[in-house]
């Protein structure tokens, strides 16, 4: 080795040198990303950053009774960025159920279908041989006549229908006949960014997805006694809703009461919506990631309203429209509109930044902008979890616009500990140990790798211990560590970094490190990056003085806090915490001491949130 590399080799170990300047190893082709300024090491948006944009009007017909999804799509489509493209990629996320396309799951045979029939395509006005046309499972490619250049425009109209499924419910299809959920049911053009290009990730069914921030405008046509819920605001409520329930909708916009909008006697008099055959409902979306809509002829609905920024009044409307022989439904909008309260309030004490969340009775546990579709469960703890976890991403990821589909920890991850501290908020008896578990027992096999594996290289519990229990421990440490004040301050530092944009892992620990004035990197390395498993052991207890040295050994390489429970002789107890900051050092061991001139009986390592995975060494008996 030469001189310069002797040097070289220096460096690198003094940067990761425990407690020091540490640096994260960035691969390649995000460091690519600061060589062309589109991001920076600092967190921000780079001087250069771009993301692509579109505005849809959609025309949609839906058919309960034959599932028939039938409409047009036009699209102003905006290309922001640097380059010239020959060919768009679009995304026909329905093609899940097409024959032979590529599925992580098995679906009914009654349920495979032709897949989406692309009917006319017309770009600048001329048109398009749909023959010509490249689908391959979900992604279509459609060459241009003329390149899109950059910072250009280019308008297309897609004419198209396909059948929703009926069974296989896979975040959308059919719940019962007369309920449909229906998602992912137009064909958009994929996002193409400063990392990858085009998003030519094949949706399976599993990863989730990444869409650009658009604009949205939607009709939709259903027959007769179906009300239509969707992402977005209900423009012309007194065009398809009758009078009585247009002013119970304005009213419980204003209000903080639970009300019925309809209840089942309104279901029984039929008299709900515009008595034509058909009704158009129109809603408007602006700047959001997805459009998604429900519908049903004999949901009750239920909402309520709150403030959720003080500083301007704004209210958010909260939703529960379901069917009334799914009992534990009866409370969800009380759950939901509490975890609204919480996230604009508490944690991560944001304004929840839209007009309104539907909870919807469906097939699924699925998120989408302003839109929930859960299915029904059998305790109110799961009613609780469940709501305040779907809930929960709209912040993550649809306000901040994550690739779900390579990042799933970006997103989940935070949904996760959003119901580990929200849950405990709705019902204080409530503590969710969601995911613990599973990571204990799983943590360092074979199934376990690194959080920052890219989700599409996972499957299993891997693919569910990194998206969603392992970084949401990492959040919840960091947490910890800084303090609600100082971990407030950074994570809103990321949020006002990223909002309305697309960040990369990067992006995010970067702008947390910014934002709390302190470098985490060593933290971001030994949970985020490195292999291991949590593992604290109680090494000794010493009398020291008048108390006692508790010595705690770091068994396992993962930073966990230390909890201490102390049983004196007279059976009072302590509590004793230590942040993950006690490992910064690289050290092994750390005393702790117990102070008083009580004898100690019995010590306990751990807490509900502390995983370990060889707990048997947890505990100390006075002899």
């Amino acid at each position: 080795m030469n001189l310069s590399g002797l040097l070289v080799a220096f460096l690198l170990a003094f940067s990761f040198a425990p407690g020091l300047a540490q640096q994260l190893p960035v691969p390649r082709n995000l460091q690519a990303t600061y060589a062309k300024g589109t991001r920076s090491e600092s967190g921000q948006p780079g001087p250069n950053y771009w993301q692509n944009a579109a505005d849809y009007t959609l025309k949609i017909s839906f058919d309960p009774a034959t599932r028939r999804v039938a409409g047009t799509v036009d699209i102003a489509y905006q290309n922001n960025s640097p380059d010239a493209l020959p060919q768009l990629w679009f995304k026909l996320y329905a093609n899940l159920y097409q024959q032979g396309a590529a599925r992580a799951s098995s679906i009914a045979p009654e349920d495979v279908t032709e897949g989406i029939k692309i009917e006319q395509m017309v770009v600048n006005g001329q048109a398009v041989d749909v023959r010509s046309l490249r689908i391959d499972g979900t992604n279509m490619v459609a060459s241009l006549p003329q390149p899109l250049l950059a910072k250009q425009a280019v308008k297309m109209t897609v004419t198209y229908s396909y059948t929703l499924n009926k069974g296989s419910h896979m975040r959308t299809g059919e719940i019962e006949p007369g309920a449909d959920f229906v998602a992912y049911f137009f064909p958009r053009v994929a996002v193409y960014d400063d990392i990858d290009g085009w998003n030519k990730f094949a949706y399976n069914g599993q990863q989730e997805f990444y869409n650009d921030f658009c604009n949205f405008s939607a009709d939709i046509s259903v027959p007769r006694h179906f009300v239509v819920w969707a992402t977005g605001d209900l423009t012309n409520a007194d065009q398809v809703l009758t009078k009585k329930y247009v002013k119970r909708l304005r009213d419980a916009e204003t209000k903080d009461a639970v009300t019925y909008i309809i209840d089942e006697k309104d279901l029984q008099r039929r008299d709900i919506t515009a008595p034509n055959a058909q009704n158009t409902w129109h809603y408007e979306a602006k700047n959001i990631t997805d459009f998604a809509f429900a519908t049903a002829d004999h949901y009750v609905w239920q909402s309520t309203s709150l403030v959720v920024d003080p500083a301007t009044k704004r209210r958010t409307r909260v939703d529960a429209v379901y069917n009334t022989k799914h009992k534990d439904y009866e409370e969800v909008v009380l759950f939901a509109r509490k975890t609204v309260e919480a996230m604009s309030y508490t944690f991560p004490k944001w304004p929840f930044p839209y007009p309104h969340i539907t909870v919807f009775d469906g097939l699924d546990q699925m998120e989408y902008p302003m839109m929930v579709n859960d299915n029904p469960v059998q305790s109110r703890e799961d009613a609780i979890t469940l709501t305040d976890h779907e809930v929960f991403h709209t912040m993550f990821p649809f306000y901040m616009g994550t690739n779900e589909t390579k990042y799933g920890w970006m997103d989940e991850g935070w949904a996760t500990i959003g119901e580990w501290l929200i849950s405990n908020i709705i019902d204080p008896k409530l503590y969710d140990d969601y995911g613990v578990r599973p990571y204990e027992q799983n943590a360092f096999t074979e199934v376990d790798v690194p959080i920052v594996t890219l989700s599409t290289q996972q499957t299993g519990t891997a693919f569910f211990l990194n998206s969603y229990v392992k970084p949401a421990f990492g959040y919840l440490y960091v947490k910890d560590l800084l303090g609600d004040e100082l971990f407030t301050k950074a994570l809103h530092t990321y949020i006002r970094n990223w909002q309305g944009k697309h960040p990369m892992p990067y992006d995010f620990f970067n702008s947390m490190n910014a934002g709390a004035g302190r470098n985490l990197n060593w933290f971001w390395q030994r949970w985020f990056f490195d292999n291991g498993y949590p593992d604290l052991a109680i090494q000794s207890v010493t009398k020291q003085g008048t108390g006692y040295n508790v010595v705690v050994e770091a068994k396992g390489t993962k930073p966990v806090p230390i909890d201490l429970t102390i049983t004196f002789s007279d059976g009072k107890t302590q509590q004793i915490h230590r942040a993950i900051d006690v490992w910064e050092s690289g050290a092994r061991t750390v005393t702790v001491p117990v102070p008083g001139d009580k004898a100690v009986k019995q010590v306990k390592l751990g807490s509900l949130y502390v995983p370990d995975s060889y707990p048997q060494d947890n505990v100390w008996e006075a002899k």
